[in-house]
């Protein structure tokens, strides 16, 4: 199973004029970051979690012709401001859009996108069918996803367990009982917005703790501003097992 990082970083510390800092006019491409998403794939099955803003840009960039399903963390706009983009999808595979979200989400994406779940729809809009996550291990295709609970200070966003990956994104608090559902994973893909400390995020010291207690042998980070700095430069800093990751990244689980 394949694990493309479509995104690795996040709106939060970039300034709303054009920032002239030294990661922001970095030639270096692992320094060029869109909002935070990531491609599992299996020999017949395609799942993408969240679609922020750069959405059409990432499917484009990765060459994604085939997609299953959409599983979000959570409502924030930065992860769900493309979902409108998937009826590229609906138009070549001439079906619906198999989406996964809790119901809180649901109701955050009928808000956002009311035209696609109008009575009466548009020519054209988007086509998708829901499905309700809570708990429980669900399967799309071949691929088995376990919620896990954490919280990005006090908004509740679902991790999600796959074989012995597991993905955190905009987290800062993991429960005990959250620690025991990722017990035995050896592959981590966790948030480490920068190195000072901030309300909702984890920070890179605390990331590298997280992995620590759960054992990872290799973890990257993602959800990554340009307050960290240079992709080469805190790569140095590093403990082993854990890096950056970046646009574009691909492993295997």
């Amino acid at each position: 199973m394949k694990i493309t990082v479509l995104g690795s970083g996040t709106s939060q510390g970039v300034p709303v004029i054009a920032c002239e800092c030294d990661v922001c006019q970095s030639e270096n491409q692992k320094d060029k970051r869109l909002r935070s998403s990531i491609l599992i794939e299996s020999d017949t099955t395609s799942v993408v979690i969240d679609s922020g803003p750069d959405f059409r840009q990432q499917m484009l960039s990765n060459q994604v012709k085939k997609l299953d399903a959409v599983v979000y963390t959570h409502e924030h706009k930065d992860h769900l401001a493309g979902m409108d983009d998937i009826r590229a999808f609906n138009f070549k595979q001439k079906k619906d859009m198999e989406i996964y979200a809790s119901l809180r989400v649901q109701e955050a994406l009928k808000r956002e996108f009311h035209y696609v779940f109008s009575s009466e729809k548009y020519p054209g809009v988007p086509s998708v069918n829901l499905n309700a996550i809570d708990q429980s291990a669900f399967k799309i295709g071949d691929i088995q996803l376990l919620p896990i609970d954490v919280l990005h200070y006090k908004l509740p966003v679902k991790a999600f367990r796959v074989n012995d990956f597991a993905y955190i994104t905009d987290a800062n608090q993991i429960s005990d009982e959250s620690f025991v559902k990722l017990k035995g994973v050896k592959t981590l893909v966790i948030n480490a917005l920068r190195k000072e400390s901030h309300l909702s995020h984890f920070t890179l010291d605390e990331a590298v703790e997280v992995s620590q207690k759960i054992g990872a042998k290799q973890t990257y980070l993602t959800h990554i501003s340009h307050l960290m700095g240079k992709h080469d430069e805190v790569s140095q800093e590093l403990p082993e097992g854990v890096f950056i990751s970046y646009d574009g990244f691909q492993f295997e689980i």
